[in-house]
C-alpha cells in the first residue's frame, strides 16, 4: 500500500493554512504552521507569483494531502466523478468521504487521519461485523462501522474517546459511543463536507 511517510507538518505549511493532519496537535501551541507560518524549504520566505494555474494546483494538492490519497488515486477518484452525473467536483468529494478511514475518523473514533488508516490497516475496524483492512474501502448508506470487541482498549481508540465529546459529528453519520460503532445514515451531501477545499479549481486543472 503506497503512502506518503514523510512530515505532515511540511505539508500543512506548504498550503500555509491548518489541514489538522495531526489531530489534537494541530489545535495547540505546538503546531508548526502557528512558529513558521510560510511554507518550507529555502525560498519560503520568498514572494510567490500566484498564477491561475497554480491556485488550481495548489486546491487539488491541498484536497489530496487531506485525504490522505497519492496522485494517481486522486486521478481514479476525478475519473470515477467525471462519469456520474451531476457536478464532477461535489461528486469528487463525496467518493472521497464515503473512504473508510475518513468515516472512522469523521465519526470521532480516531483522533486523525494517519491514526484511522492505521487502525483500518491492523484490522481493529469492522464493517457490518466483516473485519475490513482497506482504507479506501467504500462504504454505502445503512452500513455499521465498529471497533472489534479486542481492539476497544486499544490505545487510539482510548484517546479518540476522550475527546470525542468536542467533535461535530456529521449529519450523515450517527455515532453510538457506548458500542464503538458507526451507523452510516445516508451518502454524504456537499453542505456536510467541511473541508476547506474549492473543487471547482480542481475540475479545472483536469480540464486542461
Amino acid at each position: 500500500m503506497a503512502r506518503y511517510i514523510g512530515p505532515d507538518c511540511k505539508l500543512c505549511r506548504r498550503e500555509r493554512q491548518k489541514l489538522y493532519l495531526k489531530g489534537t496537535r494541530c489545535e495547540g501551541p505546538k503546531c508548526a504552521i502557528e512558529k513558521r507560518p510560510y511554507p518550507p524549504g529555502e525560498h519560503g520566505r520568498g514572494r510567490i507569483r500566484e498564477s491561475e494555474y497554480l491556485l488550481q494546483l495548489r486546491e487539488k494538492q491541498k484536497a489530496r494531502r487531506i485525504y490522505g490519497v497519492l496522485e494517481r488515486q486522486f486521478r481514479n477518484y476525478y475519473q470515477e466523478a467525471t462519469r456520474q452525473s451531476g457536478l464532477t467536483g461535489e461528486n469528487l468529494l463525496k467518493l472521497l468521504e464515503r473512504r473508510l478511514d475518513n468515516v472512522v475518523l469523521r465519526g470521532g473514533l480516531a483522533r486523525s487521519r494517519d491514526e484511522a488508516r492505521q487502525m483500518v490497516r491492523h484490522r481493529h475496524v469492522t464493517v457490518n461485523g466483516r473485519t475490513v483492512n482497506i482504507p479506501s474501502y467504500r462504504v454505502r448508506a445503512g452500513d455499521v462501522v465498529a471497533i472489534r470487541e479486542k481492539s476497544r482498549s486499544a490505545q487510539p481508540v482510548v484517546g479518540a474517546l476522550e475527546i470525542i465529546g468536542t467533535r461535530t459529528i456529521p449529519p450523515w453519520l450517527s455515532t453510538d459511543q457506548s458500542k464503538l460503532q458507526i451507523t452510516v445514515l445516508d451518502l454524504p451531501d456537499r453542505a456536510h463536507i467541511d473541508v476547506p477545499v474549492q473543487e471547482q479549481l480542481i475540475v479545472e486543472l483536469y480540464s486542461k
